[in-house]
């Protein structure tokens, strides 16, 4: 939208993009809607980019209006802003810091031209407000003022934590010496389960927080600096009681530094669960492993005991035996070898082609090759849907070779086909052999393997199977699935 409607640079707009992402800071401390208005190229009126909402209170706007068009005339305010770079209407900072029903702010880019206006949409309040509201909206003033002159957010903040807290978690103010000037009740309680036996209020707060940081290893340096107000970013305060994440905020004023604001959450439940979700994500792992190596020690058994019989009808079958076990043993592989609930199906696909090839009679040329992609799908998916794979494969192997006059077998060439839209999912196996004869019903057959994989893709799987003559000759298994009905009929 800013590309086509305005003629902004490359630069500005990334100002915007970073001021996008951390602006429910300001919509939090002020209790307000922001609305970015930009101007458009031919300078006649304003176009909405964004919007957000606050947290801390009740929204203005029910619907989103990004995207809307005003003229000028219509907003005078918005247009007054963009010129005069002045925020308006004009409040003095030494009066009790009410919001207007609506302020426009000009945003200045680090360059020092105005490029937008951010309008404030809030609620005037018709009671005294108490020491919070005061304290958040004088820290959204703050804020207002860098907006105005393109110092927030800054260029190059410090990387965050992976939990960053907002306004309502809890906040901190800090003068110009790191020192608290107020806390919020929850950044009280967060800094109390910490272990702090004392009211925040007048501390400095980098060397507290670095006191109760007390443990073993090395200490994060972002901590001090942005306990300290000097740095925007995150940190993260863990001792034997609690897991605490903080986010500075530097903050200038008449371009010289003022303190800061510092957001706290208390982690410490969510860091709990944290750990052990990957505590029982690595159990099963290492179960996965264990029934894998067990699997893969029922084939080799069953591998020996087939050396020694000298029927061959016993040894095709316990060949096939050990080719259904090993499939098996393949997916238990992956599940051991990929964190979390969904696998990389082609890793598994290509490790059952491998298995398939090298058990094709000795003496014949086989080919098999994958087309296409499977895509991550469900563990609770992968089994039912390797296993019916595994012996299309071995049934296209056995009999798509092709037949010459004199019944000489010729190479085997054997192509999977896969093809993923959504949750729908269509595999099709296709050999060179001689294909189906006319009038022939292959499930009528009795061969084990079609019942296994029409019991698998139908039943456990929720899908179709069709088994056709190919237009060129040879054979066609088509198996269709939908995915999410495969989770459904798991479950």
């Amino acid at each position: 939208m800013a590309r086509e409607r305005t003629d902004l640079s490359e630069a500005d707009l990334e100002h915007l993009r970073a001021l996008v992402g951390d602006w429910n800071l300001l919509a939090d401390l002020a209790f307000a809607d922001l609305v970015l208005w930009l101007p458009t190229w031919h300078g006649g009126g304003f176009v909405v980019a964004d919007q957000v909402r606050p947290s801390t209170g009740p929204t203005v706007f029910a619907d989103d209006i990004v995207g809307d068009y005003v003229a000028r005339s219509r907003r005078p305010l918005l247009g007054q802003a963009l010129v005069t770079g002045v925020v308006t209407p004009h409040r003095d900072r030494g009066e009790q810091p009410l919001p207007a029903a609506e302020e426009a702010i000009p945003v200045g880019s680090p360059s020092g031209r105005l490029i937008a206006v951010l309008a404030r949409h809030g609620e005037v309040a018709s009671r005294g407000i108490g020491a919070m509201e005061t304290a958040y909206l004088q820290a959204a003033d703050a804020l207002v003022e860098m907006i105005v002159v393109g110092a927030f957010p800054p260029a190059h903040p410090l990387v965050r934590t992976s939990t960053p807290p907002r306004v309502g978690d809890g906040l901190i103010r800090i003068d110009a010496t790191g020192r608290v000037t107020y806390a919020s009740p929850n950044a009280r309680s967060a800094y109390h389960r910490l272990g702090l036996a004392t009211d925040l209020t007048g501390v400095d707060l980098a060397r507290t927080t670095a006191r109760l940081a007390r443990r073993p290893g090395p200490v994060d340096e972002r901590l001090a600096v942005v306990t300290a107000g000097r740095a925007a970013g995150g940190a993260e305060v863990e001792n034997g009681r609690a897991v605490v994440t903080l986010r500075g905020v530097p903050l200038v004023t008449h371009g010289h530094p003022d303190g800061g604001l510092v957001l706290v959450r208390d982690a410490t439940e969510i860091r709990h669960r944290d750990r052990a979700l990957v505590g029982k994500d690595a159990t099963i792992r290492e179960i996965h492993h264990r029934v894998k190596n067990n699997l893969q020690t029922v084939a080799a058994l069953l591998r020996l005991q087939a050396r020694r019989l000298d029927s061959p009808e016993g040894r095709d079958a316990l060949d096939e035996a050990v080719r259904r076990v090993a499939a098996i043993a393949v997916v238990h592989d992956a599940l051991a070898r990929f964190p979390g609930e969904r696998v990389d199906a082609n890793d598994v696909v290509d490790h059952v082609v491998a298995l398939v090839r090298e058990l094709a009679p000795q003496g014949e040329v086989t080919t098999v090759e994958r087309d296409g992609s499977f895509g991550d799908l469900p563990s609770e998916v992968m089994t039912p849907l390797v296993m019916a794979l595994g012996e299309l494969l071995a049934n296209a192997v056995e009999h798509g070779c092709a037949v010459s006059a004199d019944g000489e077998r010729g190479p085997a060439h054997v192509l999977v086909r896969s093809r993923r839209r959504g949750d729908a999912l269509t595999v099709t196996v296709s050999d060179s052999g001689p294909g189906i004869a006319a009038g022939v019903d292959p499930f009528a057959t009795g061969r084990l393997g079609l019942q296994i994989v029409r019991t698998l893709v139908t039943e456990e799987l929720a899908g179709t199977l069709e088994l056709r003559r190919a237009v060129g000759g040879g054979t066609d298994a088509v198996v269709q699935v939908s995915l999410a009905q495969g989770r459904q009929q798991t479950q």
